[in-house]
């Protein structure tokens, strides 16, 4: 999929990214049924998923992965030729600078199509988003240990 594919943008829910770490590399696979079951339920569409390795040495690179548990099943073979071509060079360079050396990570790029109708509704009446945050679990499970807002 290229982002050429997205047809009409006045119709394309928002559209998310994260870099997701894992610390020496451990990919275990145990999230993908999750993420293969939001796509199928059609909760999001992936633009892209470009996995990355940050060796010891610093220097970052893109990487194939096909067999995250090792069990000899290509796990990721349904997201095969997935790119929009929203990730680049400059994004695995600037994801790698967030990594641990020695880890790798995965960048997923997503559409929320459970939001695509609100959100289009809201262009077509002339509505624009103005802000956009995420409050990340850590920050909210870092309150609750402190006895801050969120205990």
């Amino acid at each position: 999929m290229t982002i050429e594919d997205l047809q009409d943008l006045q119709d394309v829910g928002p559209i998310d990214y994260m870099v997701v770490e894992f610390p020496g590399s451990r990919m275990t696979g145990e999230g993908l049924p999750l993420l293969v079951d939001l796509v199928d339920r059609g909760i999001i569409r992936i633009l892209d998923l470009v996995f990355v390795k940050k060796e010891l040495d610093g220097s970052v690179s893109g990487i194939v992965v096909a067999d995250l548990d090792a069990d000899g099943e290509l796990d990721l073979a349904v997201f095969e030729g997935v790119s929009s071509g929203l990730v680049g060079p400059d994004e695995i360079e600037e994801a790698g600078a967030v990594l641990e050396p020695g880890s790798s990570g995965g960048i997923l790029v997503y559409e929320n199509r459970w939001a695509a109708p609100f959100a289009a509704a809201l262009r077509h009446g002339g509505a624009q988003l103005v802000a956009h945050g995420r409050i990340p679990v850590q920050a909210l499970l870092a309150d609750a240990e402190a006895g801050g807002p969120a205990a």
